[in-house]
């Protein structure tokens, strides 16, 4: 039996734009209050204006290790509990190994990999005390399959599969629900440097999906009974060949 979301605090990151934003408003929509995090202040400001009271912003740059380390402490200081921590920020690097440089590697691999570690690392302990709580990290079919065009990022998803799936084993036996959503190729900018001719073919044959389809499939991982964990959702375009 589905369970209501309504009441529930959630904290978002990357929300501002995409997936996150999606993943907001369809939270909110089911009554719970969303921290929306995310580095760009004025674009929070302007989500926060449109969305309401249940909104509530959270400026923080995950690649800054100290403002990273202080994103659950901060939360904590404007609302008095975490029920939901869904670690959505992300980013995409396409093309050869060989096409790529070190800092963009780096890059990739802290936002993807790091940054989620250290967000999940900072909510475990609050969310044991509580004896309940729920984290959800947006992977990618790429964690489950290795794509040929994308060796970085796919590599940064395989080991947040893993780590998701590590992570779940450690923290179920303190009521936590540890899961993650594993989306085909989603409208955003994250995709921004596809060809644009690779881009507009995807769209053309419904080879694409929008943020919205997966925020449904997150919403209904959250409602589902506290006896049951939905470990991973891969939600693919149908037209999608991989």
């Amino acid at each position: 039996m589905a369970e209501s979301l309504n009441g529930k605090i959630a904290a978002v990151t990357g929300a501002a734009s995409g997936i996150g934003l999606a993943a907001t408003e369809a939270l909110l929509a089911e009554g719970a209050t969303v921290v929306m995090v995310d580095r760009d202040e004025d674009a929070l400001k302007a989500c926060i204006d449109r969305l309401g009271d249940k909104a509530i912003a959270q400026v923080t740059n995950l690649l800054d290790a100290e403002s990273c380390k202080a994103m659950v402490p901060s939360i904590l200081e404007k609302v008095d509990h975490i029920d939901i921590l869904y670690c959505n920020a992300g980013t995409y690097i396409g093309g050869d190994l060989d096409e790529t440089n070190p800092d963009t590697i780096d890059r990739m691999l802290n936002l993807n990999v790091n940054a989620v570690m250290k967000n999940v690392l900072a909510i475990i302990p609050h969310m044991k005390d509580r004896g309940i709580g729920d984290i959800w990290v947006t992977c990618s079919v790429a964690g489950h399959s290795a794509i040929p065009w994308e060796p970085v990022y796919s590599g940064s998803k395989w080991a947040i599969t893993c780590f998701v799936q590590t992570m779940r084993r450690q923290l179920r036996e303190h009521g936590i629900r540890v899961g993650q959503v594993s989306p085909g190729p989603v409208v955003s900018a994250l995709l921004a440097d596809w060809p644009a001719d690779r881009l507009q073919k995807a769209k053309d044959s419904g080879s694409i999906i929008e943020p919205t389809e997966v925020a449904d499939a997150l919403v209904f991982a959250l409602t589902r009974g506290r006896n049951v964990t939905i470990r991973d959702m891969i939600v693919l375009p149908t037209a999608f060949d991989i």
